[in-house]
């Protein structure tokens, strides 16, 4: 990795988070909202969100393993298909305002590559730090909450005051900015067989390195065994995550709030990211990436307990606040926790990996929310949700302390 910042790729890459995230506001934080406008019940929400949740668990690690293979399908190729579809989708809904089964069908498919791609822009940022492109990852990465954060700000007010098409018309806008700047990512040319730039050094060295992907799952869990057990730990914790942020505009109406309070409460949570992902690879020089992924699985514990005891907005406002110790350490500690441990071409499956865990959290929590919704209440729900976190933080306690992190 070149230890030398590079403005030009920094902000390149900034630029591919900030539209990135922004199009995530649209689709995962308003979801429940969009859905609702469009006639969906509570149970009908969450099995659209469980379905696609579902298909993208499947697909994150066998897409991975593909990436991580030579061939045609690259980390920046992917991320340029998956733009395209993604904007054909919204554009599909803008047509068809009213017809549920093919707003189920594609909203559910946008969702589902949303969260599939998320990975293979963190492992795009380690591809081209190895070929000396000198991107500041945490930094980057911040400002992409930071993007999700002020389009959460405007956004909740103007979907209140002018429906949910505003949603899809900014989804769009990300999207053609996601896909300019993807064709225009070129790396330098580093082999004669990838001069588009989308592949990764991996590829150009296959030929050479006695290394071989652990593509099959056993050979994965045996050679990474802490890891493989933290999977489960992170399940849990974003069961919890998925609950709050799914159906954060039920709990907010509970408290008396409406679609611009939800907008302000995304806002924060988002916001208070940056400054933790900026600044992630000094925290690391004190303490290591194993140690905050279970610090974060205790923010996100607290977090939802909160929210359990909540009474009014402020209260929520404090629950949110804890995501500068849980999602914003999170994400930058497992980024550098699978770069660090893993072999070179088991990384984008090992980020994959990782959101994976997080989408299955969100099926369960998506199956498990609409129904209890349907049938008791808000603290109900919430009560659930708290219960599998604490689960989780001893699994993640148990498998980041007790369990070698590669294969002895």
């Amino acid at each position: 990795m070149s230890e030398k910042i590079s403005f030009n790729w920094t902000v390149r890459y900034t630029l591919l988070n900030i539209a990135y995230f922004a199009a995530f506001c649209t689709v995962h934080a308003y979801a429940a909202v969009f859905l609702f406008a469009k006639g969906f019940n509570n149970t009908e929400v969450g099995v659209l969100l469980a379905v696609a949740n579902i298909v993208s668990a499947v697909m994150q690690p066998v897409i991975a393993g593909v990436i991580d293979k030579p061939g045609y399908l690259t980390n920046r190729r992917f991320i340029i298909i998956s733009v395209l579809v993604i904007l054909a989708g919204s554009l599909i809904l803008m047509m068809v305002p009213g017809n549920k089964a093919i707003i189920f069908a594609v909203y559910a498919l946008i969702y589902m590559i949303q969260f599939a791609y998320q990975p293979v822009m963190t492992a795009l940022c380690f591809e081209y730090q190895k070929a000396g492109c000198g991107i500041f990852y945490g930094l980057a990465r911040g400002m992409g909450s930071a993007g999700f954060a002020v389009t959460s700000m405007f956004i909740g007010s103007l979907v209140e005051k002018n429906g949910v098409s505003v949603l899809l018309f900014t989804n769009v806008g990300a999207m053609i900015i996601s896909a300019v700047i993807a064709f225009t990512f070129i790396k330098p040319a580093i082999d004669k067989k990838d001069s588009l730039g989308g592949g990764s050094d991996a590829h150009a060295e296959s030929t050479e390195s006695p290394v071989q992907a652990h593509n099959n799952l056993a050979s994965f869990v045996k050679n990474y065994p802490a890891f493989s057990l933290f999977l489960i730990g992170t399940i849990c914790f974003f069961f919890a995550h998925n609950m709050i942020n799914d159906f954060m505009i039920r709990i907010i109406s509970n408290l008396g709030g409406s679609e611009t309070q939800l907008g302000y409460a995304n806002f924060l949570q988002a916001i208070l990211e940056l400054p933790v992902m900026a600044l992630i690879t000094i925290v690391l020089k004190k303490i290591s990436a194993r140690k905050l992924l279970l610090i974060s699985g205790v923010a996100f514990l607290i977090k939802i307990l909160i929210l359990v005891f909540a009474r009014n907005m402020t209260h929520m406002y404090l629950s949110q606040s804890l995501q500068i110790f849980a999602y914003a350490v999170f994400i930058p500690a497992g980024a550098y926790y699978v770069s660090t441990t893993m072999d070179e071409f088991d990384q984008v499956k090992g980020q994959a990996f990782i959101t994976s865990a997080i989408t299955i959290g969100g099926v369960f929590s998506n199956l498990i929310s609409g129904v209890i919704l349907d049938h008791s209440n808000i603290t109900t729900m919430l009560l659930v949700g708290s219960a599998v976190c604490a689960v989780g933080v001893v699994i993640a306690f148990i498998a980041m302390t007790k369990l070698p992190h590669r294969k002895q």
